[in-house]
């Protein structure tokens, strides 16, 4: 029989290791990412291919479950009440993240009360594209149409608060210009209608909108960034069309319920650097005109408390409401 002060440390020494291994062996189960936008947005194709190269890196299956609606609000609100386990990710972006603070007149989570911030994971910019039977070829000819017609043009956006509404609300605040925002519930409702001629006007991420522009199905004016796009060389941003001083780019990385354990939010960054690291991931992302990212989770807190006033300024300087 062992004496009593042995047994005690061998029953400490037990109890530690529990964790340890419990921590060891995650993930052993699929995970769960939710993404607070509806499918066949530019966030739900950047989302899943990240997760697919993600899942390879952490060895397991991780499955994308859409859950859009009321600004993000819906889905994000699924990742604030899940269990701070690692098997149920999220979704983050400027919109759940920032924008959403100061364009709705009550937010029902608090970023970093609420979540757990893991990684930013890219950047990208907007464009700018109006229907093929819209009678201009650039940025100034779409501005003094707009200002001869103040009833023609409809705004389509994938909805309220992103940065396809935005962009055209800061748009039509630098310009003067006058034109009706539709809000879709999702980017593929919204180009469809644009084709279609229900609306003449859209901004959306590039990876969105650039396979209709180059099919000729949309015309491109513009990209909304500072620099030119790869996928668009030839497009002018807004500011060098003659709109000095605008630029609009979004972002987005993964999310977690606050509370989860540091040793797990270490293991999703390390794969999510990996995963973003990868040349074929890169390249896909490259054909999207998006910028991949993969910094630390305080590199991401600091992103989302930069961009949160920028935003509010951008709201209150547009007017942008809740349509």
């Amino acid at each position: 029989m062992l004496p009593r002060s042995l047994a005690a440390v061998l029953w400490s020494i037990a109890f530690t290791l529990v964790p340890l291994a419990a921590h060891a062996a995650y993930p052993d189960r699929p995970i769960r990412l939710i993404l607070p936008t509806a499918a066949g947005t530019s966030s739900d194709t950047l989302v899943r291919t990240l997760a697919d190269a993600l899942g390879r890196e952490m060895g397991v299956a991780i499955v994308v479950e859409n859950r859009p609606g009321a600004s993000n609000v819906i889905g994000t609100m699924e990742i604030v009440k899940a269990a701070p386990d690692g098997y149920t990710l999220g979704y983050g972006n400027i919109v759940s993240l920032s924008i959403n603070r100061s364009l709705l007149a009550s937010v029902p989570y608090d970023v970093e009360r609420d979540l757990t911030l893991i990684s930013n994971c890219w950047r990208v910019s907007n464009v700018l594209v109006v229907n093929n039977d819209v009678p201009v070829k650039s940025v100034r000819e779409l501005v003094d149409y707009a200002k001869k017609h103040p009833d023609k043009l409809a705004m389509a956006s994938g909805g309220n608060g992103t940065t396809g509404h935005l962009s055209g609300e800061l748009f039509k605040a630098m310009t003067g210009i006058s034109m009706l925002h539709v809000p879709y519930r999702g980017g593929s409702q919204a180009v469809t209608d644009v084709m279609g001629g229900q609306a003449q006007v859209m901004f959306d991420n590039i990876s969105l909108l650039a396979p209709y522009a180059k099919a000729g199905r949309v015309r491109a004016l513009a990209v909304t960034g500072a620099r030119r796009s790869a996928v668009f060389p030839d497009l002018p941003t807004v500011a060098e069309a003659g709109i000095a001083g605008y630029e609009t780019v979004s972002w987005g990385g993964i999310v977690a319920p606050a509370g989860l354990p540091k040793a797990i939010v270490d293991k999703i960054n390390a794969d999510l650097r990996k995963a973003l690291a990868n040349p074929a991931l890169r390249e896909r992302f490259k054909t999207l005109d998006t910028e991949p990212d993969g910094g630390t989770p305080q590199e991401f807190v600091e992103l989302v408390r930069r961009e949160t006033p920028k935003w509010a300024e951008v709201v209150k300087r547009s007017g942008a409401k809740v349509d």
